[in-house]
């Protein structure tokens, strides 16, 4: 990695050819397999519910409560997690919060108290994830890539579900025939093993490379080292809060966490349960919704590259709140073709609107387009994080989930009308002013 200085901004090396597999391709595919091996610790907290509840004793409320600590951290971390990026360079950053991870899976294996559970999985792995948030993707797609931000961004954000696709099925089998601990002990190997690719193969910027980013015709000299990192995200949320697109941007994606991560990803797996499914066959219709959250997610960063990204916005959460509405009439014990009809329109709009919101946070943010995302992604998770503390007590107090996917359809609803709001293509000053 250059050290910084002048070295750093050097002007375009004449004498470097640009080869004919742009290397922010390479950037991109280490990414997408940093993602992958990462995603472990996404699949398993659906799966944690039962098994700590016949363990412990634990009611649904507390585990959902640890898990929310997790994904509100998850969300809390990213817009530093961008900004500390700038100052010491992805490839650090990434490798401490895998590190991190692991370290809180690991250690949760040894818990024997629920405050125990709240600090290993909802602190630890919470802060570790936050730093591998979407926050990474963004700053991996707006560095490398001058073009085909919007498919790249897809590709990156389609690896999440990929790595669900892989791990869901295997944690489950381990689950049901060993137990939690060593799937949280899988977890921790799958966040270590990525480390040694992290660090030895992504660059923190094309300039290290000695080329300019994908699709541009001049070279981008490497930025020095932002100090503060901390206090330039705060300033970014100060900025940004003073606009209106930030607050419908943000509420649009809160009520996106709300309704997959909180809600199918966290209570799926044991409401499918308690209509006689047995947790393994449910396991894998939540890790197919990943097969099509593939495709769905690169083709709308495909869509975004061309169309309006607030009409993708209120079209992706209008067919998702549908969709929901309906879930409640089709769990059954086995696996019947409308539930499969389900599985694969769900899972092609899981994360489609991750792209188009990049985009949005980009065209309104310009330079800052990154850490106001992480902070977009922190109401996302917030969202998220009550979902999952509130879909365990309604479970607890009124014995089914149906309540709480008929709010969650009438919230996406809601966010499709916001998405409409945000106005187009906004003064590039429209954050300094205030406006």
């Amino acid at each position: 990695m250059p050290p910084g200085g002048a070295e750093d901004v050097r002007s375009a090396p004449s004498a470097r050819r640009v080869p004919r597999v742009h290397p922010a391709w390479y950037a991109a595919a280490v990414a997408f397999l940093t993602i992958v091996g990462a995603a472990a610790f996404a699949s398993l907290p659906g799966l944690l519910i039962d098994p700590l509840r016949e363990d412990f004793g634990w009611s649904r409320g507390t585990i959902g409560f640890g898990i929310s600590v997790n994904l509100m951290l998850y969300g809390l971390t990213a817009p530093f997690a961008a900004a500390l990026m700038d100052r010491f360079g992805i490839r650090r950053v990434v490798a401490c919060a895998l590190t991190l991870i692991a370290a809180g899976a690991g250690s949760a294996v040894f818990m024997t108290a629920a405050w125990q559970f709240v600090l290993c999985w909802g602190v630890i792995v919470g802060l570790g994830s936050g730093s591998m948030a979407l926050a990474f993707s963004a700053t991996v797609a707006n560095r490398w890539f001058a073009a085909r931000r919007g498919l790249v961004t897809g590709l990156l954000t389609a690896a999440g579900a990929s790595g669900q696709l892989v791990f869901l099925p295997l944690l489950s089998w381990i689950v049901a025939q060993h137990g939690w601990r060593p799937a949280a002990v899988t977890v921790a190997l799958a966040a270590l093993a990525v480390v040694p690719l992290v660090w030895l193969l992504l660059r923190d910027h094309p300039a290290d490379v000695g080329l300019p980013p994908y699709g541009a015709t001049e070279f981008v000299p490497r930025p020095a080292p932002v100090p503060g990192a901390a206090a330039r995200a705060v300033r970014v949320l100060l900025d940004a809060a003073r606009t209106g697109p930030f607050w419908l941007l943000a509420g649009t994606f809160a009520i996106c966490g709300a309704s997959t991560n909180g809600l199918i990803k966290t209570h799926f797996v044991p409401a499918a349960h308690d209509h006689g499914m047995p947790v393994t066959t449910a396991a894998s219709l939540l890790a197919v919704i990943g097969v099509f959250d593939i495709l769905g997610t690169v083709f709308s960063g495909w869509l975004t590259d061309r169309f309006d990204s607030r009409r993708l916005l209120a079209v992706y959460y209008a067919l998702r709140g549908v969709s929901l509405l309906f879930l409640p009439l089709l769990l059954a014990p086995d696996v019947r073709p409308p539930m499969i009809f389900f599985i694969v329109f769900y899972g092609l709009d899981w994360v489609a609107t991750v792209p188009p919101t990049i985009a949005l946070c980009r065209e309104h943010y310009g330079a800052d387009g990154a850490i106001v995302f992480g902070w977009v992604l922190a109401s996302h998770q917030v969202g998220a994080g009550i979902v999952a503390f509130a879909g365990g007590v309604a479970r607890d107090l009124l014995g089914s989930y149906t309540p709480v996917w008929v709010a969650s359809g009438a919230l996406c609803a809601v966010a499709a009308l916001m998405a409409l709001v945000i106005r187009a293509r906004p003064a590039p000053a429209a954050v300094a002013s205030g406006a």
